[in-house]
């Protein structure tokens, strides 16, 4: 049995206390936050505190907070001998070093406020100052996900990098795409199937390999014709932009 602290009260931290909640292998000790109103998830199911000054002895404190504030919460846990991890994947170990004992239990998905998610084929990237610190957040990792990968802190900020273009940017595209359906009345949701089956293709195929569209194919006339019906200056700054990283991409000349 691995006994956990879960530190927050986002979408991160109630996301691991759903999930932790179901394994038999994990206990949930405590859940701390600053506010006793964003705890109210995990009240009547085990015991929640705002009171950083009376931590209660665990396997592994989980400290998932955001990035700025990671450090200073980190700070109550100096003197613990317990396991401190954090959850973000643009910050460094580093940021834990006044504690005993620190790692990384990163979950390589996007969270969204009131939804929780399984954890079955969320990537879990774990680093650890040593092989049994290692090896207990891999037992926990596997408490919960299929893939537990060794991700050192260089690698994960690289992957936070790859993870804000193919999530963060990605999204941002379908909120250009769904701008244009409105300001024309066209139902976004016509475009589901194709988003769907664009991310589909990838289980066979690499991003490269399942490039389509005007751009790939060199298609100036389609292409011009595209500018001509976008109206907003933004859109079509981007629109030339990425057609253009896609043609220098695949080869064809501008």
């Amino acid at each position: 049995m691995i006994s956990v602290v879960i530190v927050g009260t986002g979408n991160v931290a109630q996301n691991l206390f759903q999930a932790f909640d179901k394994v038999a292998d994990v206990e949930i000790i405590q859940v701390l936050g600053r506010n006793e109103n964003h705890l109210a998830f995990a009240k009547d199911k085990v015991f929640i505190s705002t009171d950083f000054n009376k931590i209660p002895s665990a396997d592994i404190y989980i400290l998932a907070v955001s990035d700025d504030s990671i450090g200073v919460v980190a700070e109550k846990f100096k003197d613990s001998i317990g396991l401190i991890v954090h959850t973000s994947g643009a910050t460094s170990l580093e940021v834990l070093s006044k504690c005993n004992r620190t790692g990384i239990f990163y979950p390589l998905q996007t969270f969204t406020k009131g939804k929780i998610i399984s954890f079955d084929d969320i990537p879990m990237c774990i680093e650890a100052k040593n092989e049994k610190d290692f090896e207990l957040l891999l037992n926990l990792g596997k408490t919960l996900s299929n893939t537990v990968i060794e991700v050192s802190s260089e690698q994960r900020k690289i992957l936070h990098v790859a993870a804000v273009f193919v999530n963060n940017f990605t999204n941002y595209m379908y909120t250009i795409g769904a701008d244009i359906c409105t300001e024309n009345n066209i139902d976004f949701k016509i475009l589901q199937p194709l988003i769907k089956e664009t991310a589909a293709k990838l289980d066979d195929l690499t991003p490269y390999q399942s490039q389509t569209g005007p751009a790939k194919r060199g298609d100036q006339k389609t292409l011009h014709k595209h500018l001509q019906l976008i109206k907003n200056t933004h859109q079509r700054e981007l629109y030339t932009l990425l057609s253009n990283a896609i043609k220098e991409k695949h080869g064809k000349e501008l």
